[in-house]
């Protein structure tokens, strides 16, 4: 049929859905962490999201809690499955199912919770596992995909795998290709979710660029054009976020699959941990890419066309996350651990509110002892330390120009919030003493911590033991056990 021979009316309605797809809205979410010692209740923070319009939200596993609580809220959900189980899922296809029926099937329900994703690992060929977990990811996707098709929700509910902007590399942005070792996997796995209808998972930090390299040009991270464009033929890139993201576009289009949609995972910035971490820095980053993103403008290779989703790394403050990338690992959130704002933001839907009836400890803090020696008191910096975070205390912290009593003061309030102010944990052999009266220096605040009972250790205990579990029913099902 040519288009002369459309009905009048039918050739507007096309023209009309064309331009709504090629204007698509890019959809704000966050990522949701829970890798701390003060943590929020899940009904807590699920109303945080409903009350800010946050209409989509990404986990890294499948807390029951979490899921409990955001049943009957209609926020899209993405669950995530540990790089740590892909062996077994993609070995044993009654791993999948069983993994599939307690952790989707069981909520997804009417009324329940609204997933739409599964992230099967979390970055798995980043260069520094070696190739570790990278031969499991299409062998898992194949058998989860299976095992959604049995629970008929494969329709439904999308695999997808989350990338490291490592995966791909180009000195500019229309030479991108994958890795060399990662091509043929790549394909593979592009190919599996173009069949299925997933999109690309990718990670994008412009802030690694700047805190891996003194040269990287600083406004070329931000949103209000560069100093030190980079000009690649025609096409001319003035932050850091559009040369990334096309360069991903050129290296799928190496593959064969130029159209593949595009979701942004993790995107954002700290406000703390390094010199380039702070408050006004995270504002502009991400309120600049919010805008940008809502503009549609699109990017050089695909004007008018912005990520589908987009996640905001993340949500709140996680103090108990690794720091060997770096300090700044643990102070991502848009909210600090108790979900109060830590500037204002705009999602598109109005600035960034504070969480509600947050119940907090007590008004007290453990501070040095002012008419006792410390002289002797760094190993018990290195103790409390150790177990709660002192990483705004470190160079380029927020903290860091305190001085050595409020040093000893915030490291001893820490430890004693971590341990829910028990009494015994502000002693120090004498050199601590409880304080009602806030030290908080300036903009250096020493924090109270919430009164919840869940704690980061049982959550990394239930992962494991998720993993132990389907060890087992696999080996008895192969045994004919059960």
């Amino acid at each position: 049929m040519v288009a002369a021979d459309l009905n009048p009316a039918l050739a507007l309605l096309i023209l009309l859905l064309a331009g709504s797809l090629l204007q698509a809205e890019a959809d704000i979410g966050v990522n949701w962490g829970i890798l701390s010692t003060h943590r929020l209740s899940p009904p807590i923070v699920v109303d945080l999201m409903k009350e800010n319009r946050i209409g989509k939200v990404k986990l890294f596993d499948t807390d029951p809690s979490i899921l409990r609580a955001l049943t009957g809220s209609n926020i899209e959900v993405m669950v995530g499955i540990p790089n740590e189980m892909l062996e077994l899922l993609s070995s044993s296809p009654v791993a999948a199912d069983v993994w599939v029926s307690q952790n989707v099937s069981r909520y997804v329900v009417k009324g329940g919770v609204n997933m739409r994703y599964i992230a099967v690992g979390n970055e798995p060929f980043l260069t520094s596992y070696q190739g570790q977990f990278q031969s499991f990811v299409v062998p898992a996707m194949l058998n989860l995909q299976q095992s959604l098709a049995k629970a008929n929700l494969a329709g439904y509910i999308k695999l997808v795998v989350p990338c490291n902007a490592d995966a791909y590399e180009a000195s500019i942005p229309s030479q991108g290709a994958f890795r060399p070792e990662l091509t043929q996997i790549m394909t593979q796995l592009v190919s599996f979710l173009n069949s299925n209808g997933s999109p690309f998972l990718v990670n994008i930090y412009p802030f690694l660029n700047i805190y891996q390299s003194t040269d990287f040009p600083q406004d070329y991270a931000f949103f209000e054009g560069s100093t030190h464009p980079v000009v690649d033929g025609q096409n001319i890139y003035y932050n850091a976020f559009d040369g990334n993201f096309d360069t991903l576009v050129a290296a799928l289009n190496r593959i064969g699959y130029g159209q593949m949609p595009i979701v942004i995972g993790e995107v954002g910035w700290p406000t703390d941990g390094a010199f380039s971490a702070n408050l006004s820095a995270a504002r502009a980053f991400n309120q600049g890419l919010i805008n940008h993103l809502l503009s549609n403008k699109g990017t050089p290779l695909r004007p008018g066309v912005p990520p589908a989703d987009v996640f905001l790394f993340s949500l709140l403050d996680e103090e108990q996350k690794s720091t060997l990338p770096g300090n700044f690992e643990r102070h991502w959130g848009i909210f600090s651990f108790d979900g109060q704002v830590k500037y204002p933001l705009n999602l598109g839907n109005g600035i960034l509110k504070n969480a509600r009836d947050v119940q907090y400890l007590p008004s007290r803090w453990c501070v040095a002892n002012p008419f006792r020696d410390l002289t002797d008191v760094s190993n018990h910096m290195k103790l409390a330390c150790s177990v709660a975070d002192c990483t705004t205390l470190y160079y380029g912290g927020l903290c860091n120009a305190i001085g050595d009593k409020g040093n000893i003061s915030y490291a001893f309030n820490s430890y004693y919030q971590v341990q829910k102010q028990d009494e015994s944990s502000c002693d120090f052999d004498g050199l601590g003493m409880v304080t009602f009266l806030d030290p908080s220096i300036g903009d250096c605040h020493f924090l109270v911590g919430v009164n919840d009972s869940n704690s980061s250790t049982s959550c990394r205990i239930l992962s494991w033991l998720w993993i132990l579990i389907l060890w087992l029913l696999v080996y008895h099902r192969i045994l004919g056990l059960v």
